[in-house]
């Protein structure tokens, strides 16, 4: 008798969860009729870790403060900058359709930040860069262990972690979101600046920048 052939073999895809690595960069969700709901971008890293005070009169250590921001570029060609910094927190239900929820100083919050987009409005925005800064101290990104989580209702999560490291830049790109005939295309980019004109210069964006304080 002939010898059965075996089925198949099949491995089990973890369809809840994508992560994009510097191989695999970029992954784009589509949802009919391009209505997203409710998309959130949450920022987190290591508590516990904390990071030396610097200067003659400087004593003792402070808890990492790491900032999540974005830049937003609406359909009409206006530019927005979404962050804590200059007290820039968006709108969701009005031009920019995004918008940041609060500012955890110290790393105390244990779901760290959030940025919400209006997904309902997709059609109304053309791109976000989503960013994080080390707001004070020396940047040590190694010790922060980032992540970076997108979240979009009926979609699989993304996840990008920050792990690659330079000493030299306070601000991070972390991933792009762009409306890409109509899906949103989630694409990472972990890359490392002196600062935010650092960071726009290299994007494209073209604002201008003056100091600020939180």
């Amino acid at each position: 008798a002939p010898t059965p052939v075996p089925p198949p073999s099949t491995s089990s895809v973890n369809l809840s969860k994508v992560s994009l690595t510097k191989q695999n960069n970029t992954v784009s969700l589509t949802k009919e009729g391009g209505r997203f709901g409710k998309m959130q971008i949450n920022l987190n890293w290591n508590q516990s870790q904390t990071q030396k005070k610097t200067g003659f009169f400087s004593r003792g250590s402070v808890a990492i403060d790491l900032d999540l921001g974005a830049f937003v570029e609406t359909r009409d060609g206006k530019k927005h900058v979404i962050q804590a910094l200059g007290n820039g927190f968006g709108d969701f239900q009005q031009a920019p359709f995004v918008r940041l929820l609060g500012d955890d100083r110290t790393g105390s919050t244990s779901d760290g930040e959030w940025l919400e987009i209006n997904g309902d409005r997709w059609a109304d925005i053309k791109r976000v860069l989503v960013y994080a800064f080390i707001y004070e101290g020396v940047p040590n990104w190694k010790e922060t262990d980032g992540i970076v989580r997108v979240l979009v209702p009926g979609q699989p999560e993304v996840e990008i972690r920050m792990n690659e490291f330079e000493q030299d830049g306070s601000m991070c790109a972390v991933v792009g979101i762009d409306n890409h005939n109509g899906q949103v295309r989630v694409s990472r980019q972990v890359t490392f600046f002196s600062g935010h004109k650092a960071l726009d210069k290299q994007y494209d964006w073209g604002f201008r920048w003056t100091a600020g304080r939180k």
